[in-house]
């Protein structure tokens, strides 16, 4: 590869984005490989081209490809080179986000799990251990990527470095980055760098490393009329730097998408616009909605495509502003943004500061939001038009249109310019539009077409500009047919199964004094077993601590509801049992956090997975009296009070609580009633912050001297401390579960017997179930009419995904309630699972619905 061509096929100026030598406006949508079955990716390329997008953008997870420490795969579905080139055979521009770390609520955010075994490994930071590691996945992708750089064999024009780093705490960001800079480089990268910002901190994305463009995510409230002024300042921010407003993430509606073009971006890239699915167990447990919830097996938010491959009407809305890109060409591309001379005047909610841009040419595009619901109107240059509620007209000012043919100037249009030829004009709109051309004017209504100043001006409707194929020499405007809506079908009920007579396998882990954490067991994506025998005469109650992230235990028997906690300290009741006795818990990975939420120890970036500690409470004592208080105006000697009962005028000052607290065993400190953060130090060391969401601070055995210090707080409901005593249940013998051994067990055949639904289980009762499934070239949505169960399901040797109903953690995501099986993958296996809750666990019926697309 010639690195002088690759460098000027593809570059970025402070003017813009240069492919080929010509300045570009791309509009780039996600799609990932790794979420859709490899049958799909031609159709899906193919349906992005067709929305009028010109990019894609790729995230590559390193742990999709290495599934355990050196087993490295590119093939089948995770072929990512034969995705690229079909990316390139479709006629896509490709911006390649290798990582390592890619968020994308994905699996430990794509960093391996087993990164965390190693307790000097710092992830995501410039230090030897991890960038070792790294350095074994760049040599595995980069040169799959530098190999298909655009123009010598594919279509990548971009690398992006890491993601969002402005929101983890990296001591050395200029360091780290510049690591990843030099591999790529090393490794013959030649295209663009860039490195993208998630809560607008450029310098703490990209560590201000020479060499790597900053990019920007926003992800606004699509009725805020606040979007350009921010948008405007980052425009600046990066003109400052030679460098267009890259914008790699943001929003789908295209509503927001056409403020932050007329606001001065060069890329526009809606996340998620192509939706997908989260197979097996590589959802991420995040810190959306509340910490540590799941991810859904389908992962959709809304896009222009749903998870099956339907088309929603935001397609529409892409294939009309791609062929206003496409219409203005090179002066969209060039344009700057600019304040308008006259804001317009509407009477309507709108933006709070106008945007437009001013064309290299002569002339300005004006975006006009409409925020409300009811039609309304404004005034553009001394004009009153109409614009629809919920749209964003793009409106020409003062264009000299000699580019066209047209020895004129388009004084104003108060509608999209979808297309434009030798003495036609066309627009798409959905209200009349007003057209001032060479000081004629006109009102032109929607599916009409009127001769303006000697020039034909069609107006066509959204619907149809979407759909407009060609405009004739002699100015016939030619659309496609309109798209048959999908025919509907009625689902199927499953009324009988096939109940497997055996249980999976398990691999024996051995025996350990503590219960360790999964990933020692190798146990990486998948669940294990832990299992012993303790007398609990006098006990009343155990503490669990440490355990992440699903864990079904049961105490002499008895199932208690699922824990999933993060980490969460958990009291449980063992009251009623009174001798020696089993214990037993299943703990099944979710996923890993693929965002670092401080607020659960487990939802740490690289926190591992496992049973954690658990505990007999041997006594519990209160301790909310007798701190001594030290801050504001508390002299020598200290006052004695109870803990937060020190009453001063300095609301929200930080005040220290101290106390004594001994127990001849490890204990737990339990604070009670934490609404704000505070710190909690032991024995003068480094202070601990505790949550709301985990108020214990664990206690070797021994005298402490326990500092609380918090913001002085009148109103508050005020603090209790407990101190619970505690001894370890030990000898723990351990079994693993991997999710290759339970997918191959899922793939055998075994005895069975016949099974009609509904089938009721116990909770904590496993039931393996095959049904078979008729031929469907859509596959199908399989739903769940079910209580208290959790669900699994295989399909073409593979885990297809996961539902859990009932009582269950929040969900985000897609649907979470259906399982897909794509069209191909034969067989359809289910692990079904018992969970205790309010109601019985069981299946009613299953429903098969074959997916429209």
């Amino acid at each position: 590869m010639n690195r002088t061509e690759t460098i000027e096929a593809v570059r970025v100026d402070g003017r813009g984005v240069w492919i080929d030598g010509s300045p570009r406006t791309l509009l780039c949508a996600s799609l990932f490989y790794f979420r859709l079955p490899r049958e799909q990716w031609r159709e899906r390329l193919e349906q992005v081209r067709a929305s009028g997008y010109t990019c894609v953008d790729v995230y590559l997870p390193w742990n999709f490809h290495e599934s355990a420490p050196g087993r490295w795969s590119f093939e089948g579905r995770r072929d990512v080179a034969a995705f690229l080139d079909l990316a390139h055979e479709t006629g896509l521009y490709v911006i390649a986000r290798p990582g390592p770390y890619i968020c994308s609520e994905w699996d430990g955010g794509a960093l391996p799990a087993w990164l965390g075994l190693d307790a000097e490994l710092r992830v995501r930071q410039n230090e030897p251990r991890y960038l070792e590691r790294v350095t074994a996945w760049f040599d595995q992708v980069l040169p799959l990527l530098a190999e298909r750089q655009y123009p010598a064999n594919g279509p990548v024009v971009m690398v992006q470095l890491e993601n969002e780093l402005d929101f983890f705490d990296c001591a050395d960001r200029a360091g780290y980055v510049g690591a990843l800079r030099d591999a790529a480089l090393g490794h013959g990268i030649t295209v663009p760098l860039i490195a993208c910002s998630g809560q607008g901190d450029l310098a703490g994305a990209t560590g201000d490393v020479d060499g790597v463009v900053p990019a920007c995510n926003f992800y606004p409230d699509d009725d805020s009329p606040d979007i350009e002024a921010e948008v405007r300042r980052y425009a600046g921010l990066v003109a400052e730097r030679g460098v267009p407003l890259l914008i790699t993430e943001t929003n789908r509606r295209h509503r927001t998408l056409r403020r932050l073009l007329a606001s001065g971006a060069k890329l526009i890239a809606p996340y998620l616009q192509s939706s997908g699915w989260n197979f097996g167990y590589t959802p991420s447990t995040g810190n959306w909605g509340r910490p540590g919830n799941f991810m859904s097996h389908g992962y959709d938010f809304g896009g222009y495509v749903t998870s099956t491959g339907a088309r929603r009407p935001e397609y529409a809305e892409a294939q009309v502003l791609a062929r206003v890109l496409d219409t203005w060409g090179a002066q969209l591309a060039l344009a700057e943004p600019v304040l308008p001379n006259d804001r317009p005047a509407c009477d309507f909610p709108t933006s709070s500061v106008s945007a437009a841009l001013a064309f290299p040419e002569g002339g300005r595009l004006v975006a006009v939001p409409h925020l409300g619901a009811e039609p309304g109107t404004t005034v553009v240059g001394g004009v009153p038009v109409a614009v629809a509620p919920g749209s964003c007209p793009l409106m020409a000012m003062d264009v000299p249109l000699g580019a066209w043919g047209i020895d004129a100037t388009l004084t104003l249009a108060s509608a999209d310019l979808v297309a434009a030829a030798d003495g036609v004009l066309v627009f798409s709109s959905d209200v009349p539009v007003t057209v001032v051309l060479d000081g004629t004017q006109a009102e032109i209504p929607v599916s009409a077409r009127v001769t303006v100043a000697g020039v034909a001006v069609v107006v066509l409707p959204a619907a149809e500009a979407a759909r407009l194929r060609s405009v004739d020499a002699d100015g016939t405007v030619r659309v496609t047919d309109a798209p048959r809506p999908p025919a509907e079908s009625a689902p199927t009920a499953v009324t009988e199964v096939r109940r497997r007579f055996d249980a999976a396998p398990e691999e024996p882990a051995g025996r350990h004094t503590l219960p360790p954490t999964l990933e020692s067991l190798g146990v990486y994506r998948g669940r294990g077993a832990y299992r012993a025998t303790t007398d609990l005469t006098g006990v009343d109650e155990l503490l669990l601590t440490g355990a992440a992230d699903i864990v079904d235990l049961s105490v002499a028997g008895r199932t208690h509801p699922p824990i999933a906690g993060f980490g969460a300290a958990r009291r449980i009741d063992v009251g009623d049992v009174t001798v020696s006795v089993a214990i037993e818990a299943v703990v099944e990975i979710w996923g890993h956090a693929n965002f670092d939420d401080a607020r659960l120890p487990a939802l740490r970036m690289g926190a591992l997975r496992g049973l954690g500690t658990l505990w007999k409470v041997r006594g519990t004592t209160d301790v909310s009296a007798l701190w001594t208080v030290h801050g504001h105006w508390a002299g020598n000697p200290s006052p004695t009070r109870m803990l937060g009962g020190w009453s001063s005028t300095r609301v929200a000052e930080p005040v220290t609580y101290s106390r004594t607290v001994h127990s001849p065993t490890p204990s737990a400190l339990h604070l009670r009633g934490v609404v704000e953060p505070l710190r909690v130090s032991v024995d003068g060391g480094a202070p601990e912050t505790v949550h709301t969401e985990n108020p214990w601070v664990l206690l070797s055995a021994g005298t402490h001297q326990v500092a609380v210090t918090l913001p002085h707080h009148p109103s508050g409901p005020g603090l209790r401390a407990e101190l619970l005593t505690l001894e370890a249940v030990r000898n723990w013998s351990c079994a693993a579960q991997n999710d290759d051994l339970l997918s191959e067990f899922a793939a055998r055949s075994g005895p069975a017997e016949s099974v009609r639904l509904p089938l009721a289980l116990k909770p904590g009762e496993e039931a393996w179930l095959d049904i078979d499934l008729p031929p469907s070239p859509d596959g199908y949505l399989v739903r769940l009419d079910a209580t208290q169960v959790r669900v699994t399901g295989w399909a073409g040797g593979e885990c297809v995904g996961r539902v859990w109903t009932g009582d269950r953690p929040t969900f985000s995501g897609g649907d979470p309630d259906t399982l897909w099986i794509p069209p191909g993958w034969p067989g359809l296996t289910l692990l079904a699972q018992g969970v205790e809750g309010r109601d019985a666990p069981g299946i009613r019926t299953l429903w098969l619905e074959v997916p429209t697309g």
